[in-house]
């Protein structure tokens, strides 16, 4: 267990209130920031200056600066403490993670100021040694309760499950928690043991009130489901702060509950459960109040768009434009060679068969295949350049692929993929970006029929052999976070998919690591798996 202390909150403050009975406390927290050190644009990927420029950028850690310690000042000044606290996920999702691992995050989060972090884990994506550097760099906590490190020597003797943060002689104590499918979708190694979530974030709380800690806040990465019945289900919580699902709550478009989102708790008492979207596009702020005895009496807020009316601090943007310096390098970095031009033209992809489609698609089923997942789907209007023979570069790749899109893994009834299929062809004619470019599956498309009855013999790979596609059987599919969460018209993957995980690694490093291990003969080619009447 860790003491950590906010010494610019006085013992006096931190009792100022609406009442003099009532103590104020200022939860600012984010969640799955995934290396956005850089601004972005509204499809949560890198923004660019001409885009900067026109007053459409969000987010980035050189506004976060701006806004924490405009908010610290505030409500400081009002004798309401603030606490700032991360629920996993820094790592990965752009070339910034790609190129320092860790080490920015940490730089940035301790000029933020963080209190505590939870794991996350895509903090294992690069195995334990990698998180535990990151942790010998960050100033504050990072920890879990389910988490039984004590057999991995790099990380035995830094993760522990919960801090103490003290302010003016009252302690807040922070459990953390991490979702239990980590050793499935990232590399922790076979030494770090996951336990049951639950009854090791009750053994903290215990733990915590044995020490005379009244106010609890459980820090999460488990999904926005999963902390509900967290709340529900351990006494003595007085707030869950989530992540891990990237879940928008509140005023936020497609909002999947309020923020924050109240569940009677186990103690009889309302818990209130937060998260803020990802990508640092928010900054989340819980305002909590409590009686002199500690009990919560009052839960409010909002999470805060992070768009251009918050200036970035120039400090940090001219730091992070000195660490962008070799990241523009990498872009140039030559990652794979191709023996002939790879297609990716529009109009091909979006209604017929096309070498980049089937490049991708291959990539993406390559990179999955050992879970279990026979079939990948790609949208054609996810692919937005074609590649030139030769050399190629990270840069390219990130032409071809430039939104950062994740892999999505589900399963799905076989009649299900049918109807993914249908909503493929359905606007063929128009030239939708829907249209399914796919890796272990051949199937024909009859355009001239009604939207909704274009498709049929589909077959499934069955090693060398193929198997016409059984309605009622399970499949394992990979696909891409946006089409995963109903985009261009995929909403069978959003409605139906069963045990969805949504947050893989980044497409184009997918595309780039896939083209670097075929070697300098690789040949595009079509191969008939879209039969077009």
């Amino acid at each position: 267990m860790t003491l950590r202390f906010l010494t610019a909150v006085s013992a006096a403050a931190l009792f100022a209130g609406a009442a003099q009975s009532e103590t104020v406390l200022h939860v600012l927290h984010t969640n799955d920031f995934h290396s956005r050190i850089e601004s972005i644009n509204k499809f949560d990927s890198t923004c660019d200056a001409e885009t900067e420029a026109a007053g459409e950028c969000l987010g980035g850690s050189a506004r976060f600066v701006t806004k924490i310690a405009e908010l610290r000042k505030q409500f400081e000044a009002a004798g309401e403490p603030v606490i700032l606290l991360d629920a996993g996920d820094q790592f990965q999702g752009s070339l910034f993670y790609t190129t320092y691992k860790g080490k920015v995050a940490a730089e940035m989060m301790n000029s933020l100021g963080y209190d505590a972090m939870a794991v996350g884990n895509h903090e294992f994506d690069d195995g334990p040694e990698t998180l535990a550097a990151f942790m010998e760099a960050v100033e504050f906590p990072v920890i879990s309760a389910n988490i039984d490190a004590s057999q991995d020597a790099s990380l035995k003797g830094k993760l522990t499950g919960n801090t103490i943060i003290e302010i003016g002689g009252d302690k807040i104590g922070i459990i953390g928690g991490t979702t239990l499918d980590t050793p499935e979708i990232a590399s922790p190694g076979d030494e770090v043991i996951f336990m049951d979530d639950i009854e090791s974030i009750k053994a903290d709380v215990q733990e915590l009130t044995d020490q005379g800690v009244t106010k609890i806040i459980a820090l999460t990465h488990e999904g926005y489901r999963r902390d509900q019945e967290l709340a529900a289900a351990i006494p003595g919580l007085d707030a869950v702060v989530g992540g891990h699902s990237h879940s928008p709550l509140g005023n936020m478009e497609n909002a999947e509950g309020p923020y924050p989102t109240m569940v009677a708790g186990a103690d009889g008492v309302e818990v209130p459960v937060v998260q803020a979207y990802a990508y640092s596009k928010y900054l989340g702020h819980l305002k909590l109040t409590f009686d002199d005895a500690g009990t919560l009496i009052a839960a409010e807020g909002e999470p805060i768009l992070m768009d251009a009316s918050v200036v970035p601090d120039e400090a940090t943007l001219a730091r992070i434009r000195d660490l962008a310096a070799p990241i523009d390098e990498l872009r140039e970095k030559v990652v794979a060679e191709t023996a002939a031009p790879i297609d990716g033209d529009r109009v091909n992809c979006r209604a017929r068969e096309c070498e980049m489609g089937n490049l991708v698609a291959e990539a993406m089923l390559d990179r999955v295949k050992d879970q279990g997942i026979s079939i990948a789907i790609a949208n054609g209007g996810g692919l937005r350049a074609s590649i030139d023979a030769g050399p190629v570069t990270m840069g390219e790749v990130y032409t071809v692929l430039p939104f950062q899109n994740t892999l999505a893994t589900f399963q799905l009834s076989g009649a299900d993929v049918l109807a993914a299929l249908e909503n493929g062809a359905s606007q063929i004619e128009e030239g939708a970006g829907r249209f399914a470019q796919v890796a272990g599956l051949k199937y024909t498309i009859t355009a001239a029929n009604e939207p909704g009855s274009r498709v049929s013999d589909v077959m499934v790979g069955a090693g060398e052999d193929w198997a016409p596609l059984d309605p009622a059987a399970t499949y394992g599919v990979v696909s891409n976070n946006y089409m995963r969460s109903g985009g261009d018209g995929y909403a069978i993957f959003a409605s139906n998919a069963v045990n969805a995980y949504d947050f893989g690694p980044d497409l184009a490093e997918v595309l780039a690591d896939y083209l670097a291990a075929q070697g300098a003969t690789y040949a595009p080619a079509l191969d008939g798996r879209i039969t077009l009447k």
